[in-house]
């Protein structure tokens, strides 16, 4: 008996030291207060009821260091410039869900968001855009709207190349009816770089406008009248726009004002006459009235009353001469034809 309760004894203290190496407070160092080793990001915090047993089992660890990997690179895609409020948003959304969440992000979720995105920022380029851009625009959308590869090369690509076509085409639009300096500028952005022409239309037509529009104003108000050349001076002392008005519809107001005081001054000096006022016919000289032949009845015939008139020949109005002048061979020979047929009657009553 007594050696079988040594066998015993001498038994559990050769057992001892291992049971006691394998606890989980030993392994994490509580009990000796010895430094624990490296371990793997956890989840975050959750309550009592949930926490996960303090060892994992080995097979395990390779998940954490996963998981690890997996945080790093969706911080890395929402640390990126062209990342969303939205793929932010979800990013640390999945990071807060667990490694689960960040694999299905990393794998699913931040392409398909990505390609919203992509679509947002295209549509957005359609403010502003010209015809070009505008069908460009639509077409991507419509055949390659989940292409997450061809949506990207159009707008870090293609828009740009469509824009630019677009500004040649307002470019050379300019050149007609422009002037020396705007043309020769806008000849100069076609042969440059994409650059020179978004800065030609974006400033550098205006300054050459502007500059064709002071030649312009100098050559009108040349020789012209006082409200002009008034009109002429202050637009040439204003500002660009106060120059594209004067040639738009100034110089045509001007230009009126000074035509109505001309005519003005003509008719006071009286080189212009009232167009309400009848042109007076010329008086011509009146010629001598002959005296009829005979006696009796045909003599009293040769008075004849002009149209609407009230008094005879013998008047003393210089109209009454004019039309005396002008209507006596008619009342001679009236007079002379009645005479005529007064004698034949008297003639034929003898017989």
């Amino acid at each position: 008996m007594k050696l079988s309760r040594i066998a015993a004894a001498v038994t559990v203290s050769a057992l001892a030291p291992a049971v006691f190496l394998a606890s989980p407070a030993f392994a994490t160092g509580e009990e000796t207060g010895a430094p624990a080793g490296p371990t793997a990001p956890t989840a975050p915090d959750r309550p009592a009821a949930e926490q996960p047993a303090p060892v994992q089992p080995p097979a395990e660890q390779p998940g954490d260091s996963q998981a690890e990997q997996d945080r790093k690179t969706i911080l890395a895609i929402i640390a990126d410039p062209m990342a969303s409020n939205y793929m932010k948003e979800a990013g640390h959304k999945a990071i807060a869900d667990g490694p689960a969440a960040m694999r299905k992000f990393i794998e699913t979720d931040q392409h398909k968001i990505r390609i919203d995105d992509y679509r947002i920022l295209i549509l957005r380029l359609l403010n502003g855009a010209g015809p070009g851009l505008k069908e460009g625009i639509n077409a991507v959308l419509s055949n390659d709207g989940s292409n997450i590869e061809k949506l990207r090369h159009f707008y870090e690509v293609t828009q740009h190349e469509l824009r630019d076509d677009d500004n040649k085409v307002d470019i050379s639009r300019l050149i007609n009816g422009a002037g020396p300096g705007l043309k020769e500028g806008a000849k100069k952005a076609l042969k440059g770089t994409p650059a020179d022409r978004i800065e030609f239309l974006k400033t550098g037509q205006h300054h050459l406008r502007d500059q064709d529009n002071r030649v312009e104003i100098a050559q009108i108000i040349d020789g012209g009248g006082p409200e002009l050349v008034k009109a002429g001076i202050a637009a040439l002392n204003g500002t660009p726009a106060d120059r594209a008005e004067f040639l738009k519809t100034g110089q045509h107001e001007a230009r009126a004002k000074d035509k109505k005081a001309q005519e003005d001054k003509e008719k006071e000096e009286g080189k212009q006459p009232d167009k309400n006022t009848p042109t007076p016919t010329p008086t011509p000289t009146p010629a001598p009235t002959p005296e009829p032949s005979g006696s009796g009845s045909g003599a009293g015939n040769t008075a004849v009353t002009p149209q609407g008139g009230n008094g005879g020949l013998a008047t003393t109005g210089a109209g009454d001469t004019a039309w005396i002048a002008g209507g006596a061979g008619t009342a001679l020979v009236a007079g002379a034809g009645l005479l005529l047929a007064a004698r034949m009657r008297r003639a034929g009553s003898g017989r």
